[in-house]
Order: C-alpha cells, then structure tokens, then sequence
C-alpha cells in the first residue's frame, strides 16, 4: 500500500513537472518579444542591427526616449488619446450595462431574438462598415472630429453586451425579485442592487474597452484627419518615415504605450478574471 502510494504521488510529481514546464516554456515565448522591446529602446540604431546580435545593451542610453517626446508632439498626442479612451470608457460602462439589464433582467416581446441579431453583428468585420460610416460621418460634418471615435461607443458593443448578459444572467432573480416586491424600480435595483455585484465583468469592459481605443490606428487615421487630432498610435507613422524608419525610437514608443496597459491589467487582474470565469455560458 505504501509503495503504491509513492508511486502515485511520484507520477503526480512528474506529471505536474512536465506541465510546469510547458507553461514556463509558453510564457516565455510570450514575453520574449516584450523583452525584445524592452532592450531594443535602449539601444543606439547601430547596436540595434549589430552582428551578433545581443539581447542586452553594450551601451545604455535614454536618449530614444528623450526624443519621442521631442521629435513628436508627444502630451498633444497623449492628452488626444486619453479624450477618447475615457470617453469610450464611460460609454461602454453605461450603455453596455443598461442594455445588458434589459436583455438579461427583463422581460418584454422578442427579447431572445432582437439578443440574437445583437449577437450576429459581431460577425461584421470593421473594415466592411468602414467605407459606409465614413460616408455617413462626412454628411453630417464628423470627420475630422473626436465624434466618431468617442460617440458610438455610448450606443452599445455587441461583444460587450453579450458578456455583461452572461453574467448578469448567473446573479440569482431573487434578488431583484424581492426589490420589486419592496417596491423598488428598475432603475433602483439596476444602480443599487446589480452594478455593486458586476464589478468583475463592469472591469473586464472596462479594460477591454480601453485596449480597443488605446491601440485603434485604423479609425483614427480614417476620421481625425488633421495632425492636430492625432493619437499616439499614429505617432508611429510620424516617427518612421522611408529613408530612416527610427526603429529605436518605435520600440522606445512601443514601451510606452504599452506600460499603461500592463499596470491597468495588474491593477484590475482580479475583476478581470473573475469577469471572464463567471461570464460563461448560461441559460
């Protein structure tokens, strides 16, 4: 008996071991390109293509960084960036949520199938609604404006909607129940009763909604149109040019942009992850 024992707890060992290993094993080939980023922004452009190549920087200098807030004007960018992200935020947190209750908590005529032809949109790729919005943007004077990069995330995301209803779909009907029964309307329970438990997936919009707008070039290249608009995802283009592409300073830029990123990630991983366990697939 307890030699089967060790066996079983030996097996157990080297079973576990082996995916440890794997994980590491995937993990750093996740983070290896990041690491790149991370050294190639120190590096001069000779050392940066030098033969052999070296993962560390022989000479240690910041001055790809001085230069990506001197060449470009880089808080303009920023401050653009951030008007659109937090717009999308707080458009996302509130119509997604609203529509989400209402798909989730109430009932009304044809509610599953108008949830299903929500959910089929997702199938539209970006690039198809493209040329039509901008047409559409142009007659009524958006383009060149915030306006269509901000305002269209205030009337709801397919994607954004599905999870919010899968989640608010797990949260007991007792609860609004015995609301109702109190006395309390759907606004009340809405704000005071589900909002306080959604936090898990009210942070995974959030965060999937600021990497949406943090790293968009394709519709910021489309509908701002003046340099004076410009975020820092089309930064990127001012800095490389044909006869010098400036590789190190897009890596140093890359860093940049991705730092906010990460710390909101490592802020929020523990809504984050619960958002997207506990928004599975319910009836």
């Amino acid at each position: 008996m307890g030699k089967d024992m060790k066996r079983y707890r030996l097996g157990a060992m080297i079973k576990n071991g082996i995916i440890y290993l794997f994980l590491v094993i995937f993990a750093m080939a996740f983070l290896l390109p990041f690491f790149f980023l991370l050294t190639g922004s120190f590096k001069t452009s000779s050392e940066l293509f030098a033969v052999p190549f070296h993962w560390l920087p022989k000479h240690f200098t910041l001055e790809n960084y001085e230069q990506v807030f001197t060449k470009i004007p880089f808080f303009r960018y920023l401050t653009n960036t951030m008007i659109i992200v937090v717009l999308n935020i707080v458009g996302a947190l509130i119509s997604n949520s609203l529509i989400a209750y209402g798909f989730s908590r109430l009932r009304w005529p044809g509610r599953d199938k108008v949830f299903m032809i929500v959910i089929a949109t997702m199938i539209l790729p970006y690039q198809v609604t493209l040329i039509p919005l901008y047409l559409m943007y142009t007659k009524i004077g958006w383009v060149g404006t915030f306006l269509p990069l901000t305002l269209p995330g205030f009337f709801g995301n397919a994607f954004f909607i599905f999870l919010m209803r899968q989640f608010l779909v797990g949260i007991p009907k007792e609860i609004t129940e015995s609301a109702r029964i109190d006395g309390a309307n759907e606004f009340v329970i809405f704000l005071k009763l589900i909002m306080p438990i959604s936090k898990p997936a009210l942070a995974t919009v959030a965060i999937m909604s600021f990497m949406n707008s943090w790293k968009d070039f394709l519709g910021p290249l489309v509908f701002l149109g003046s340099d004076r608009l410009y975020t820092l995802s089309l930064a990127a283009s001012m800095l490389r040019s044909n006869l010098n592409p400036n590789w190190e300073l897009l890596l140093a830029l890359g860093v940049v942009m991705v730092l906010p990123v990460m710390i909101l990630f490592f802020v929020l991983q523990k809504y984050f992850i619960q958002g997207i366990t506990m928004s599975g697939i319910k009836g």
